[in-house]
């Protein structure tokens, strides 16, 4: 393994405190501690399971000081003074592992936590917030296209916050995963220089573009008309459009919306799926495909056209979709890795790779390194045996930590020079 990841250290000297929402095991804490922020108060509570694996990941890993196990929605405040609020929220209904018809956004049963964030925005007002989701984000939902991002910049703007969005492909930074996410940063308009020109703070001033640098472009910015009245931007934003208004960056500034197309611009070098492997020595047999299995992950990952009835309907369909690499390339950054990436069953979204030991399965710490953990650090000791499917689910609901350390970097900058 050549991609090295740095153990956890707390900060001895922070720059700043922050609040972690959603935490699930401590993506976000763990960058932002490399940038020099210590984290206050953390919640991780997952509705859907009695046994909340992840809370006890988290306690374990950093200790029972300010941490919620609870329902977000019960949370009235936040014990503790902080400068930056900070989660990846649920994206489960913006997610493109759903139908675009079943992607309901912020009308969904997990879509409407962004009231939560808002309202704990609102009551602490911190300097800064720091949000991550899927890039669909973007365009949900289908109906209206762009509705469910106009109101998050709508509301935010209202709380008297200064929005920019970036969709950030974490291998065009040199990480071994091609995890493609939606990075929202708001900033108390309070701290914001008087004159803000748009088009330079989407292509080279503001915290997304230092923290993950952009090229500039021919085509400028264009801007978006978004009302202040979040009911009305619900009812009637992105009505009879056929794709989404907003491009991958972008600034909302005292009620307006500008947006570009942007292309990173990074000159690190690409790290791939094999800078993560473990010797064939120490992978379990578990983990080995045997050959006579190996013709149903072919299928899988194979292009295929295939008559389907729909069952209430009867209506009768073809069901098409694209080939996929089989075996992964070892010479790329990986695919994203998805919930569903543990258990031996064949799948067409697991990822398989071939060594010199044949064809298997990618381990447990190899989905820690592609998104920066620490190794085994969903497994730890006092938590008596984490499940490696658990695990996996844990990596596919988390973030890559490097670019999280990136953007922490340059929000502790600006905190510095606005505390002066």
């Amino acid at each position: 393994m050549t991609y090295k990841i740095p153990p956890y250290k707390e900060p001895t000297e922070p720059v700043g405190t922050v609040a972690e929402l959603f935490a699930g095991v401590g993506g976000f804490r763990i960058g932002l501690a490399r940038a020099g922020w210590k984290t206050v108060f953390s919640n991780q509570w997952e509705p859907s399971t009695k046994t909340q694996h992840a809370s006890d990941v988290y306690v374990a890993r950093f200790g029972p000081d300010g941490h919620s196990n609870e329902d977000i929605a019960t949370v009235e405040k936040i014990p503790a003074k902080f400068d930056l609020l900070v989660g990846g929220f649920p994206c489960q209904d913006y997610s493109v592992a759903k139908s675009g018809n079943s992607a309901t956004g912020l009308e969904g049963k997990k879509g409407v936590l962004w009231w939560e964030i808002l309202r704990l925005v609102i009551k602490h007002k911190p300097k800064y917030v720091f949000l991550e989701n899927v890039d669909r984000l973007l365009k949900s939902p289908t109906s209206q296209r762009g509705r469910d991002f106009a109101v998050m910049l709508t509301t935010l703007g209202n709380a008297g916050y200064l929005v920019e969005w970036r969709v950030v492909n974490a291998a065009e930074y040199g990480f071994p995963q091609r995890r493609i996410r939606v990075f929202i940063v708001a900033t108390m308009k309070s701290i914001v220089p008087n004159k803000i020109d748009p088009e330079g703070w989407i292509f080279r001033d503001g915290v997304l573009a230092r923290a993950l640098p952009v090229e500039t472009n021919d085509v400028g910015i264009v801007e978006i008309p978004v009302s202040a009245d979040a009911e009305k931007v619900s009812k009637t934003f992105g009505e009879g459009l056929k794709k989404t208004p907003f491009g991958n960056a972008g600034l909302l500034l005292d009620g307006k919306a500008y947006t570009s197309k942007v292309k990173a611009k990074s000159s690190v070098k690409q790290a791939t799926l094999r800078d993560v492997v473990v010797e064939d020595a120490e992978v379990s047999s578990e983990y080995w495909v045997e050959p006579q299995r190996l013709s149903e992950w072919a299928f899988l990952k194979g292009a295929k056209s295939i008559d389907r009835v729909h069952k209430e309907s009867g209506f009768a369909y073809r069901y098409s979709e694209g080939s996929m690499a089989f075996p992964d390339s070892l010479d790329k950054p990986s695919r994203t890795i998805l919930t569903g990436e543990g258990g031996v069953s064949p799948s067409r979204f697991k990822h398989i790779i071939k060594t010199s030991g044949g064809y298997r399965r990618v381990l447990p710490v190899e989905l820690e390194r592609l998104s920066g953990f620490p190794d085994n650090w969903t497994n730890p000791p006092s938590c008596g045996g984490i499940s490696d499917m658990r695990r996996a689910f844990f990596i596919g609901n988390a973030l890559v930590v490097g670019l999280i350390e990136a953007v922490g970097h340059e929000i502790a900058a600006r905190l510095r020079r606005s505390d002066r």
